[in-house]
């Protein structure tokens, strides 16, 4: 396998590639790309020889790192480039294009293209569209980093996804993504964070504010807090209080504790009653402390209920509850008389003993 690992597409380009008896054949010019799934594959090398351009089929390829790019071929037995209108390019044709959404509007340019050993192959994982991979085609990054690592100033990967990226056609004149705006709100979560990490923090605003209420609030904690709070806001206060309401009332507070407290009151006011009490009790806790990383969610049962019966109860109810680790016990007054802690609820074997109820194994010494 020539590729084995990632490198990207600056890291390689003028490179001298070697032929099989060591001796130089040339300089990497450009690489031939073909569709491929799920996504564009290398199909071969363009290698500048004098006034010549010659092909190497990735099928001849040795060695293909960031060191050596090697071929198996004598430099003689390479055949000439015979040009072909369908032919796709990453230099040529990928290289520097802007790349825009579905519908036709700008978001960034291509500054760099990631690769990837894939089976046998190497292909076109991701491009860079961010400064690091401005400073990679100028020979700067490593020592740019540790520059602005003194500002304490971090310097981000910007990677979109090809999954993200329409397919290719020869001689485009930009990249276009997958997903029209409208459709953002379609994406878990996880990916349509990586979107807005991408891209400006503009047009990261302005894709987050055309999702609706319930993405938006599930795409917040996928988020780096600074960004969070950046997106909040530059949002109207009403729509940003009904996306925190949307939140689980943990991840409200931790993203309302960034933020200036003028800003969070407004929030608040404007967020429902009982929602806004959660959060506010949340927030009266220091962040990392044991009270602040509560969660005002819990689950309840009363205690006549048959253990079989809870724990077919609890594993629905669990999946929209986060960080259970007790169930609170109730009478028919609704009145917490016990807890179960989760490994009691466990160890209850209610197969053995499918009779029990939570009365027979709950904690009542709760005060």
């Amino acid at each position: 396998m020539p590729l084995f690992g990632e490198l990207f597409l600056s890291e390689i380009i003028k490179k001298p590639v070697l032929d099989f008896k060591g001796d130089v054949a040339g300089k990497l010019k450009d690489i031939l790309i073909i569709k491929g799934l799920p996504l564009p594959v290398i199909s071969a090398l363009l290698v500048k020889r004098g006034k010549k351009t010659l092909r190497i089929d990735w099928g001849d390829v040795n060695i293909f790192n960031r060191r050596i790019i090697s071929t198996k071929l004598l430099t003689e037995e390479a055949s000439v480039y015979i040009p072909r209108d369908e032919d796709l390019f990453a230099v040529r044709d990928i290289l520097d294009r802007q790349i825009v959404d579905a519908n036709g509007a700008k978001v960034v340019r291509v500054n760099d293209i990631k690769l990837e050993g894939y089976n046998s192959q190497a292909v076109l994982s991701a491009v860079d569209i961010g400064m690091r991979g401005i400073m990679r085609r100028l020979r700067v990054e490593k020592k740019g980093g540790e520059i602005l690592k003194l500002f304490r100033i971090r310097l981000p990967y910007n990677l979109i996804s090809w999954n993200y990226i329409q397919p290719l056609e020869p001689k485009l004149k930009s990249i276009a993504l997958t997903v029209p705006r409208q459709m953002m709100s379609e994406l878990h979560p996880a990916d349509i964070a990586e979107i807005i990490s991408s891209v400006s923090r503009d047009e990261g605003a302005s894709l987050f504010r055309e999702l609706n209420i319930e993405a938006a609030a599930d795409t917040l904690p996928e988020l780096e807090p600074e960004v969070q709070t950046a997106l909040i806001s530059d949002m109207e206060p009403e729509k940003a209080s009904d996306i925190i309401e949307q939140m689980e009332p943990d991840e409200a507070a931790d993203l309302l504790s960034d933020l200036p407290a003028a800003t969070v009151k407004i929030l608040l006011e404007l967020i429902e009653k009982e929602d806004a009490e959660d959060i506010q009790e949340l927030l009266s806790h220091e962040e990392d402390t044991a009270g602040g990383l509560m969660t005002s969610e819990f689950l309840s049962y009363p205690s006549q209920a048959r253990v079989c019966e809870v724990m077919e109860r609890f594993r629905a109810d669990a999946e929209e509850t986060e960080n259970i680790y007790y169930i609170y016990v109730t009478d028919e007054q609704e009145k917490l008389i016990g807890v179960v802690s989760l490994r009691e609820l466990i160890l209850a074997d209610p197969d053995k003993y499918p009779e029990k109820t939570l009365s027979g194994i709950m904690e009542t010494n709760i005060k």
